[in-house]
């Protein structure tokens, strides 16, 4: 699989507390920065999103939501990981930012598709956490916005509050239209 010109990656929410430690740990969250580095400085556009939530979003169990605090806005656990080789990241898209609305994709209330679309952009490889959260509806989304997408599975992992949550986001990347592929296959 040959990166061209018109291909970006984007690397979904690479920041401390989804990384074991931290407030919302992916157990293996650690494993998707070696395949992530190593492939950034290839693409001629990289992207990454981060979770930046406010205080108050619905989605916290404070709020009545699922999820503990994680990503706050300007706190430590907001930010990305010193494992991320940050200086080849070209644009940040902040999402999560609105109390009412989930933010897991990429492209939820963030101008990423006109930043991609200005670009020149036709096909994404997507990696980062949560395999099955925020990647799987980024990448979801990214395909039905006309993008072609390729998910880098070495290069993502799962909360899994379900022991079954990581396949069944895989299974509905693949039948919305994503490809699956490893860094290795990436030339």
């Amino acid at each position: 699989m040959l990166i061209k010109p018109t291909d970006a990656l984007v690397v979904v929410d690479p920041q401390n507390d989804f990384l074991p430690g931290g407030s919302l740990a992916v157990a293996e969250g650690d494993r998707i920065f070696a395949p992530l580095n190593r492939l950034m400085p290839r693409f001629s556009h990289v992207y990454a999103t981060r979770d930046w939530h406010p205080k108050n979003h619905k989605y916290f169990q404070a709020e009545g939501g699922i999820w503990p605090y994680h990503c706050l806005q300007g706190t430590p656990g907001a930010e990305f990981s010193s494992q991320l080789n940050a200086s080849e990241i070209d644009a940040v898209v902040s999402k999560g930012v609105d109390p009412e609305t989930d933010g897991y994709s990429g492209f939820a209330g963030t101008d990423l598709e006109r930043r991609l679309r200005a670009d020149g952009v036709g096909r994404l490889f997507i990696g980062g956490l949560a395999t099955d959260f925020c990647v799987k509806a980024t990448a979801i989304e990214a395909k039905q916005r006309g993008f072609d997408v390729v998910v880098l599975t070495d290069a993502i992992a799962a909360v899994k509050l379900k022991p079954e949550a990581e396949d069944d986001a895989l299974r509905a990347m693949r039948e919305t239209g994503c490809e699956l592929a490893t860094s290795a296959e990436v030339r």
